[in-house]
């Protein structure tokens, strides 16, 4: 386990405890051992080496001291920064950037992460084509493959053409990955079910809400999805069918965590991914009511949802780990429920709330199907919640409960 040590500029922020004790934890999900935390409060930050220069030498000491082999700094550094810091304490310094791409470098399982995770890591070395601080900028993209160095070009200008044309071939995979989503959204807008996105702070319990749910109304041979105590366990989107008692359906998505100060780079590539977010019907933002600084949580992903144009979608609070706290649950209070996400009666309350936003325009009606169309039956009975069920000499009569658009489409055998 790597040790470091880590240090923050107080810039007289009321959330500062906060940011650093976040910090602390995503560095442990790098599985990195903090051996100190040194800080400075500040007016502005140094523009050479973000903190003071008195603060870096004690930071230096304290490397040498704890022997210590890299040091952290919990802000988005410029790459004169980096290099300054860099030649004052002899150890790599990563900065939050760095730190976040590298928890996601290392969760990322599928093609798509994995692409989204290279483009954000390699736009932000781009300016400062410096080594990491976790792994070499390895050669993996380049190889020197089809790269003539020309008359007078230097190493550096090299290094950035070969960087450009990487995060272009990497982008242009993204795209092609981006087509076959666009087919999948189509596919999923022609089915006619309403879209439920989980969104929220990372760990905030999403995933299992998610496999909750999916236990008790989904599909037998559904997969679930990885649930871990950990800083970003789930990057990829996942999107299951549930189908509740009354044959009412939705698909549910499981989305990537949220976290104050998401680089600007990662949301970027990682668009494709949160376009289901922005398809929403509804969203369900998971809270970790039982957390300290909850209420911080919430508006970090508010910003967020904010950032990518998804602020306006229709939203419900779902405050989970209620098990961990003294206080009754399930409860619904309008347009938010307090829960845990391990109890089935919690969930069975959240699916009801879920149905009372989603299916406000259904209608019971009645409709006789002659035996020749006796096809629209079976249909009916597959996708809508019939109540009761007769013979007549004309057809079959049924008492259904239906969606408007099932209104539309069965509205030539409706009984007035």
């Amino acid at each position: 386990m790597t040790k470091i040590i880590i240090t923050g500029l107080n810039l007289t922020n009321e959330n500062f405890e906060y940011s650093m004790q976040e910090f602390t934890n995503l560095a442990q999900a790098a599985e990195m051992d903090v051996c100190q935390q040194l800080t400075q409060a500040a007016d502005h930050p140094n523009a050479g080496t973000y903190l003071g220069s008195g603060k870096v030498v004690e930071l230096a000491t304290a490397i040498q001291a704890n022997q210590a082999e890299a040091l952290l700094v919990n802000a988005q550094l410029s790459p004169t920064q980096l290099r300054n810091i860099e030649s004052l304490v002899k150890v790599p310094v990563i900065d939050r950037t760095e730190l976040i791409l590298e928890i996601f470098s290392r969760r990322a399982q599928t093609k798509r992460a994995q692409l989204q995770v290279e483009i954000a890591r390699l736009k932000y070395q781009l300016p400062r084509l410096r080594v990491s601080g976790f792994n070499k900028l390895d050669q993996q993209s380049s190889g020197g493959q089809g790269a003539n160095r020309g008359a007078g070009e230097t190493q550096h200008e090299l290094t950035k053409r070969i960087l450009q044309k990487r995060i272009t071939q990497l982008t242009h995979q993204l795209q092609e990955l981006a087509t076959e989503q666009t087919t999948q959204s189509r596919a999923r807008k022609r089915s006619g079910l309403p879209l439920v996105a989980l969104v929220g702070y990372t760990n905030a319990g999403k995933s299992t809400t998610f496999n909750g749910l999916l236990k008790l109304f989904g599909e037998k041979t559904a997969h679930q999805v990885l649930v871990k105590d950990q800083l970003f366990a789930t990057l990829d989107t996942s999107i299951r069918r549930l189908t509740f008692p009354d044959q009412k359906s939705l698909l549910l998505s499981d989305t990537v965590g949220f976290i104050s100060q998401l680089p600007a780079d990662l949301l970027e590539a990682f668009k494709t991914t949160l376009e289901t977010v922005l398809e929403a019907d509804l969203l369900v933002q998971v809270v970790d009511c039982s957390h300290p600084e909850h209420e911080k949580m919430i508006a970090a992903t508010n910003e967020t949802l904010h950032e990518i144009g998804a602020d306006t979608i229709p939203m419900i609070y779902a405050y989970n780990q209620a098990d961990k706290l003294e206080i009754a649950y399930p409860v619904i209070e309008g347009q938010q429920i307090t829960y845990s996400a391990i109890d089935s009666k919690s969930l069975k309350m959240l699916a009801d709330l879920l149905k009372q936003q989603l299916f406000k325009g259904y209608q019971k009606l009645d409709y006789l199907i002659p035996y020749t169309a006796g096809r629209y039956v079976e249909e009916l009975n597959q996708q809508a919640h019939v109540l009761n069920t007769s013979y007549t000499e004309e057809g079959t009569l049924l008492h259904a409960e239906v969606s408007p658009v099932q209104a539309q489409k069965y509205a030539r055998f409706q009984k007035h």
